[in-house]
């Protein structure tokens, strides 16, 4: 615990020096804006809550994965990632509490999207707000377990950022940030289920509309359970990577 305090203090400070992790949310009112612009022109005002939704969701989930990548790219090309695999402390552990810090401050992209939408002249009101902040908290735990996964692969790779930046659009598309994935095509459909964003970004829509949301406590415990097996796997793997670099000694080039 102490180890995943320091960590958590560690990445506050280099946000604070260095808030470039948090690029993403400088996307966030451009496309709030183009998405809502696209709702208008189309005359579905009834889909604003998600235009304003997905910009905020796709910004926490390119921040968390973003993340993962650099913390690895960065502890490697200053010799940090060698001594910390030394170290009795886990990588895991370490990378997780770092990514959670940022994926903490990226939801600031929730407030940021409903503002800019406020400011356009859309008002999205949220009927369920218990429902909205319980899923949002898990879907946010679940996007770090998600980046832990990704980070075995950054490790493994001689630069991170060759896939940080590409594999975001894969989770865009599968997990319905913007388009439901009922509307998919069938045979992309089966692959978004053990994705816990397509159930999570469903929740969130639904905690928006004044109908009653219903299976929510299920749904949420669909996006809880992947969200933790994600961590399990993600540690898992991260720690399987961490011991081969060890007995090869090629954590400085992967």
């Amino acid at each position: 615990m102490r180890a995943a305090a320091t960590a958590v203090r560690l990445q506050l400070a280099v946000l604070r020096t260095s808030p470039g992790d948090l690029l993403a949310l400088t996307t966030v009112p451009l496309l709030t804006a183009i998405f809502l612009a696209i709702t208008r022109h189309a005359g579905r005002g009834d889909l604003a809550g998600y235009a304003v939704l997905a910009p905020a969701v796709m910004a926490i989930l390119a921040t968390a994965i973003t993340t993962s990548g650099e913390i690895i790219e960065i502890d490697r090309r200053s010799g940090v990632l060698e001594l910390l695999l030394a170290s009795p402390t886990a990588l895991a552990m370490v990378v997780s509490a770092r990514v959670t810090t940022v994926t903490a401050v990226s939801l600031l992209a929730v407030g940021e999207s409903w503002l800019v939408a406020l400011a356009l002249g859309t008002k999205v009101p949220i009927a369920h707000p218990l429902i909205f902040l319980a899923t949002l908290s898990v879907t946010a735990m679940a996007m770090s377990g998600t980046a832990a996964v990704m980070a075995a692969l950054f490790v493994l790779s001689r630069s991170a950022r060759a896939y940080q930046n590409s594999l975001t659009y894969p989770l865009y598309l599968l997990g319905g940030a913007l388009v439901p994935v009922a509307l998919l095509p069938g045979w992309l459909r089966p692959l978004a289920l053990p994705n816990f964003l397509a159930w999570a970004t469903d929740l969130l829509r639904d905690s928006l509309d004044p109908d009653p949301v219903r299976t929510a406590p299920a749904r949420l415990a669909v996006v809880l359970t992947l969200g933790v097996t994600g961590y399990a796997v993600g540690h898992l793997l991260v720690r399987r990577v961490a011991e081969r670099l060890r007995r090869t000694g090629s954590a400085g080039w992967a």
